[in-house]
């Protein structure tokens, strides 16, 4: 049976079929997968069968997976170094009812880019879904290469050549976690194109979400302003979709085209298991390196732990 791609949107999102990835697959096979995932930028593949192993091994035909970041003092569910926790569930597998880790994880809900904020930028990410909520707990996609391509050329000139900063920690201060501005400053940023070339479709896309903090060389105001606009501009309703999961369903999206946010549900009622790989740019010439746990361990922070200060703010808003 040959591959199948039933598009979603026009230029936007297809759901695939016809290929058993549990199995090897041929290198003709993958090439064709990899130009389907660079045509549509999101790819949603139902009843997969992966388990943890497969999940990873099947990753790796999009490039170098990425390791998760190994967190203090915080055991993992995971059984492979590279699944990403995307769940709301603590070490034991018990709905996590930490108000700090529940605010953190918050920022997921917003509009953004996987690891804008890292100096090696992710592309692929590989989200299988391994228990969901009977309602809600969707995942949203936009589509940031068609979004570029219908801005007015007005705003394409003002575009040509801006760079942003982008931080972690700036995202989860715009979902409620009490960073100060001082602390953002002197945590690690990284600074990337406003509008790049994605490599593996030859469009242009814009690069902006809910990590980028301000435009380079911009006033504060004026910067922030502006990538509020684009994100708004990206996430008209023609480009985007979102996809409602069952066990065994996976989600591969590019984040060097997309932007994507978790949907609304009730995190403290119902079990969302959730296991995420990560896929490096592929034109990054970095060497092998953990890079996500470097980044959190210089920032002297982990992302879902805050140190007994910030905790200490959460409790005083609560």
């Amino acid at each position: 049976m040959a591959i199948k791609a039933e598009p979603i949107l026009p230029r936007f999102g297809a759901t695939i079929s016809g290929v058993d990835i549990t199995r090897p697959l041929d290198e003709a096979t993958k090439a064709e997968i990899i130009a389907l995932q660079d045509k549509w930028g999101v790819t949603v593949w139902r009843g997969t069968g992966l388990d943890d192993a497969g999940h990873v091994a099947f990753s790796r035909i999009f490039g170098h997976v990425e390791l998760a970041p190994r967190h203090r003092n915080k055991l993992s569910r995971m059984s492979e170094p590279e699944l990403f926790d995307a769940s709301n569930l603590d070490a034991n597998g018990e709905i996590n009812r930490d108000s700090g880790v529940r605010l953190a994880a918050g920022g997921n809900r917003l509009w953004h880019s996987d690891s804008s904020f890292m100096a090696v930028r992710s592309a692929q990410a590989l989200l299988l879904c391994h228990e969901a909520p009977p309602h809600g707990g969707p995942t949203w996609f936009a589509d940031t290469r068609s979004a570029y391509e219908d801005l007015p050329q007005a705003m394409k000139d003002r575009l040509e050549g801006l760079e942003a900063d982008h931080s972690y920690f700036w995202s989860r201060r715009r979902a409620g976690y009490p960073y100060t501005e001082e602390e953002i400053d002197a945590k690690p940023h990284a600074r990337h194109p406003v509008v790049h070339v994605h490599a593996g479709s030859g469009r242009k896309a814009l690069f902006v979400g809910a990590h980028t903090r301000d435009i380079v060389g911009m006033d504060r105001a004026e910067g922030r302003a502006l990538i509020d606009e684009l994100i708004e501009w990206c996430t008209q309703p023609q480009y985007v979709f979102s996809v409602h999961y069952r066990p065994g369903d996976m989600t591969i999206w590019d984040n060097l085209c997309t932007l994507h946010r978790g949907g609304e549900y009730d995190d403290t009622q119902f079990r969302r298991d959730m296991r995420r790989t990560t896929v490096r740019d592929p034109q990054a010439s970095a060497a092998e390196v953990d890079h996500f746990t470097e980044m959190f361990a210089a920032a002297g922070d982990t992302p879902f732990s805050p140190d007994e200060r910030t905790k200490e703010r959460i409790l005083t808003r609560a």
